[in-house]
């Protein structure tokens, strides 16, 4: 059972939500499959996590799959990230593999994985004798088709099946199991050019809607499922002083999850949550009302809800588009999830081959662990055409 509260607790560290947050009067969004948060493209992840408003490449998978009519012939990208190794042993790290192709300058579909991989565990009773060997994974497998409106706006619709397999046995009365499920994304981006300081700075916008799909059942009790972490995400950027040279880009994104709130449940005499709702609405509810009753379901009211949205941001510096340093800060408030952290990031692009590196460091008390390196390799041809 130590072996499964920990477990809980890394589970609980990818979506940010903290062990203390049921003390809390305002709680962070229950949620399973939580490593499709994750941002596994360092050069993004260098920027605080800003990825909407970044030049377009086969990291667009990830968070607005739109970006890709606008990356080039085709590309392909590989990341990898060690995960929380100061907290555990097990050597927890994260994979990402994706590609794209565009053709008649107007359409393109691209694919990716992304595999998490817990570590090995030993799953142990109350007394101590161990009851399982067990190691934890997760992973996503995408598909995705984008098509230009025009010259500067372009759709695209992605498909995703989530496999999460956190657990095996019987505990507490209740038999764990894999859980899997089937999710969509849909997003818009729009891209142009100015002639503003210099000349051909481009500045982009795109809203992306991402991980819609049914819940994940973790158990044998139908009653205790949990929902993907559908999530909305607005963002832009601005590239300026865009000469032969010198290139810097300034990019933001606001997010935030469309699942329920957890609302205020009674109290009993001995100070134990009853089953009564206080305030706030029955959490239990269908994919499409959760949607569009998250925006005011909170039970604090307006300002909770204002509390729930997330803020990435960072800059790029590029000279050539061959050497680039990133810095960027990503911001989510304490009672909902505490991630909080500064981000630095480096790359080099030689020939269209690109190496990015990103370091994460986390401010105060933050829940995000220390020690987060996250590295990529991007080959785009014909990367100065971009």
């Amino acid at each position: 059972m130590k072996q499964l509260f920990l477990l809980l607790m890394c589970c609980c560290a990818l979506a940010g939500i903290p062990a203390s947050a049921q003390k809390s009067q305002q709680q962070p969004m229950n949620i399973g499959a939580a490593f499709l948060l994750v941002n596994p493209d360092a050069r993004s992840s260098g920027m605080g996590d800003a990825v909407t408003g970044i030049e377009p490449d086969a990291n667009a998978l990830f968070a607005n799959a739109a970006k890709i009519p606008f990356a080039g012939t085709w590309g392909v990208s590989a990341s990898y990230s060690p995960w929380m190794w100061d907290l555990n042993d097990r050597k927890t790290h994260m994979g990402y593999v994706s590609a794209f192709k565009t053709w008649n300058d107007r359409e393109g579909a691209g694919v990716s994985v992304k595999y998490f991989d817990h570590g090995q565990m030993t799953f142990r009773d109350d007394n101590g004798m161990e009851l399982q060997q067990y190691r934890p994974r997760e992973y996503a497998i995408d598909a995705a088709y984008a098509r230009k409106l025009g010259d500067k706006f372009s759709v695209a619709v992605s498909l995703r099946y989530i496999r999460s397999e956190l657990g095996s046995g019987t505990y507490n009365g209740l038999v764990q199991k894999p859980a899997s499920a089937v999710a969509g994304d849909l997003g818009i981006y729009y891209q142009n050019y100015a002639d503003h300081i210099d000349y051909g700075n481009r500045y982009c916008w795109g809203i992306s809607f991402t991980n819609l799909g049914n819940k994940l059942k973790y158990t044998d009790d139908n009653n205790r499922k949990s929902f993907l972490p559908m999530n909305l995400r607005i963002g832009g950027g601005y590239s300026f002083v865009h000469t032969q040279d010198h290139q810097f880009t300034a990019a933001v994104d606001v997010c935030k999850l469309l699942v329920p709130t957890p609302p205020v449940y009674k109290l009993d005499a001995s100070g134990n949550p009853t089953n009564v709702i206080e305030k706030g609405r029955d959490p239990n509810r269908g994919i499409v009302e959760s949607i569009f009753s998250s925006f005011g379901d909170a039970p604090g009211g307006f300002s909770e809800e204002i509390r729930e949205f997330t803020l990435a941001s960072g800059m790029e510096y590029a000279y050539q588009h061959r050497f680039f340093v990133r810095a960027g800060y990503f911001y989510e408030h304490p009672n909902k999830g505490n991630r909080q952290h500064f981000s630095a990031g480096l790359g080099v692009n030689i020939q269209g081959v690109q190496i990015d590196m990103a370091y994460l460091m986390p401010t105060g008390t933050s829940l995000l662990q220390r020690k987060s390196l996250k590295l990529t390799l991007l080959y785009t041809p014909h990367f100065k055409d971009r």
